[in-house]
């Protein structure tokens, strides 16, 4: 068995492994898995020192995941932009494909925790109308890879994946939406960077949240990866508790940097239901970036971006509002954010 399958299968999944291991009640743990499941691979769990600290903060679950039960479970009306099963048309010229109902670890603000996590039936999803929709669709032109997280597919079944959509004439694009250089970096192999290779050019997303997630072992995923010709690009999400501060958000710019990872969304938490304890508002995301301008050169400083709820699309917020500019930006609820964009993508 592949290391990275052995760290995966010694995951921590249980409200009693996180009981004894943390210190934990039991009881409201298991109300809370019930809800969402936990899981946290071999690997990423001895990064953790505490429920509270940066990393554990993400992935342990918490009892506050039950207090907001009037929060939606599908904040960007993905369900509503979904034509056919296990894909999402909200651009014109872009599609979501979503490969895989499992991640690494499960982080608790996921915003499509209504999908990732669940049981399989062991066979994967059914992709066959999504890639009759996309043939038969030519104005799809880019197709976002995501899930899940899709490279937690075995090798052969990510590399027919790749095939039968490179042989799409009118499909130009193609990106992978990750968290595995940062969650499971084992799973970054000689091979897998093989096959990417071949069907590239590709554009890699990673997601890190905080400098701490960058090991030696992270940091080598990300090497490999990027000698393999892949462009790197990272998202990071705005969280209390974990980077809510401007400080922290610099230091991991400048650690991704040095990985040849290029900084490139930071994003306002989506109000999914469970994650209200995580929020920040929309000003800290605006001054995170005032900040990142007065320490960093142009390329690296992300776009700072809000989905706008019921499939909107996202806005980016600029990082330089002051004054009156500040005052038109309106954000109510957490939910939906109006005023200065600077641009949708």
């Amino acid at each position: 068995m592949p290391l990275w399958k052995t760290i995966l299968a010694k995951s921590m999944t249980k409200a009693r492994d996180f009981s004894l291991r943390f210190g934990l009640d039991e009881e409201r743990l298991a109300k809370t898995i019930e809800f969402f499941p936990a899981r946290i691979n071999s690997y990423f769990l001895r990064l953790i020192q505490s429920p509270e600290d940066p990393l554990g903060r993400q992935v342990i679950p918490n009892p506050s995941e039950l207090e907001d039960g009037d929060d939606p479970m599908d904040p960007l009306g993905e369900e509503a932009q979904s034509p056919v099963p296990n894909l999402i048309h909200r651009y014109p010229d872009r599609v979501v494909l979503l490969v895989s109902n499992q991640c690494a670890v499960y982080c608790r603000f996921c915003n499509r925790k209504r999908k990732v996590a669940r049981r399989s039936n062991g066979k994967g999803l059914s992709l066959e109308e999504a890639f009759h929709y996309i043939v038969s669709h030519r104005e799809v032109r880019d197709v976002l890879i995501s899930g899940g997280d899709p490279l937690l597919m075995e090798d052969r079944q990510l590399e027919l994946l790749l095939a039968r959509l490179r042989a799409i004439p009118h499909v130009e694009i193609l990106r992978i939406g990750t968290r595995v250089p940062s969650a499971l970096p084992q799973r970054i192999t000689r091979r897998l960077c093989r096959i990417l290779r071949r069907y590239a050019p590709i554009y890699i997303s990673l997601h890190f949240n905080h400098p701490l997630e960058i090991t030696d072992v992270s940091a080598k995923a990300c090497s490999m990866l990027a000698d393999s010709g892949l462009p790197l690009g990272s998202q990071t999400v705005l969280l209390k508790g974990v980077n809510d501060d401007p400080q922290v958000i610099l230091d991991l710019m400048e650690k991704l940097a040095k990985v040849r990872v290029r900084p490139y969304y930071l994003f306002q938490l989506d109000p999914v239901r469970g994650s209200r304890h995580f929020r920040t508002p929309v000003e800290l995301g605006i001054e995170t970036l005032e900040f990142l301008s007065r320490k960093l050169p142009l390329e690296l400083i992300p776009h700072f971006a809000v989905d706008l709820p019921g499939g909107g699309g996202k806005v980016t917020l600029g990082p330089r509002m002051w004054g009156a500019e500040r005052e038109s930006i309106w954000y109510i609820d957490q939910k939906s954010c109006l005023g200065l964009a600077e641009g949708r993508g």
